[in-house]
């Protein structure tokens, strides 16, 4: 019999509050065990106020509920980034290679926040990867409220990194040295269209199958069924947050770095269709992706028998990434994630 698809749930209060050596290490082999055999967890103890998330849930509301036209005003090339995508603009799957070029079909509309130059006055980053921010005067209670739990996202994934170090056997602040301009960006998503928007025809795609890009993806979601993850059983499996939980996925970058040790999890969004209509679904995905001149290849507590992976510029592996996405260029370099997500669906 096959055990049953579960996400496991961590509790790295240990990382958060000062807990003992021994507390934290049972932490990172709790976490290291879930990343070796789901590549999704759950994460409890993280910290995050309640406050801070109840009033970013209402900024999500308040900017989505803006009349269409309003919102695109704040539309960004697919180049850039940033600033509101409307739905059926993008296409996931083309980030693996998958689909046809410009068959931008995800119903989802997103809004996007991130690192930019005007951050990190020292240095000379190149703004097209570091691209200054597009806040809606409309919704005045967005920014604020955004920017408190982008914050708080940030310190999760930072705090995340620490537990990692510690899992993989390498030394204490490692991957600091990686992320000190860290190419972070915040994507709100909202799955509730208006009438009449496109037809309900029992095969729609909220977000098509993908891997995150970068190092770890913090994951804020309402308790709505929608996102599925593939499992090692070539199965898509339904995923909710259990109340107070974050929601932790692993990226294609941390994969390499690990030499598949952890998985860069396959997933989508498909929202159920509830008496005609799709069922309202808030997520806020802060993905945690490393500066952009770091170079990734494979740690030396995972190289094993060797690595698959040649190394690349976190740059490099995101721009090809979204180039697939947002632009509709589909990746090439993405065959062996291609290759699971056409087995789970019997090679068609």
């Amino acid at each position: 019999m096959s055990t049953p698809f579960t996400v496991p749930t961590v509790d790295v209060s240990p990382y958060v509050r000062g807990g003992t050596a021994e507390e934290r290490a049972a932490a990172a082999a709790a976490f290291d065990e879930a990343a070796r055999t789901v590549g999704f967890v759950q994460v409890v103890g993280h910290g995050v106020p309640e406050a801070v998330t109840d009033a970013f849930a209402a900024a999500l509301d308040e900017f989505f509920g803006l009349p269409l036209e309003v919102k695109k005003r704040h539309r960004t090339p697919p180049e850039v980034n940033r600033g509101y995508a409307p739905p059926k603009t993008e296409s996931l799957s083309l980030s693996l290679g998958l689909a046809p070029a410009n068959r931008m079909h995800d119903f989802f509309e997103a809004f996007n926040v991130g690192a930019a130059v005007s951050d990190f006055p020292g240095l000379d980053l190149p703004e097209a990867d570091y691209p200054e921010n597009v806040w809606p005067a409309e919704a005045p209670s967005f920014r604020p409220a955004v920017e408190a739990y982008c914050a708080e996202a940030a310190r999760v994934a930072r705090t995340l990194t620490t537990l990692f170090a510690d899992a993989l056997g390498l030394p204490a602040g490692f991957f600091a040295g990686y992320t000190g301009h860290s190419l972070d960006v915040l994507r709100m998503n909202n799955y509730a269209l208006e009438p009449g928007a496109l037809e309900l025809d029992g095969d729609l795609t909220g977000m098509g199958e993908h891997t995150d890009y970068g190092i770890v993806t913090v994951l804020w979601a309402d308790q709505v069924a929608g996102l599925q993850v593939l499992g090692r059983d070539g199965g898509w499996h339904d995923v909710m947050p259990a109340d107070g939980a974050l929601l932790i996925n692993l990226g294609d970058l941390m994969a390499r770095w690990t030499n598949d040790r952890w998985m860069s999890t396959l997933h989508r969004v498909k929202p159920p269709i509830v008496d005609g209509t799709i069922a309202r679904r808030r997520s806020a995905a802060f993905f945690h992706d490393g500066d952009v001149d770091a170079v990734i290849e494979t740690l030396p507590t995972c190289v094993g028998d060797g690595s698959p992976y040649p190394p690349i510029t976190v740059g490099e592996h995101i721009r090809a990434k979204l180039a697939g996405s947002r632009a509709g260029v589909a990746n090439p370099e993405a065959a062996r994630e291609a290759a699971r997500v056409l087995a789970a669906q019997g090679g068609a």
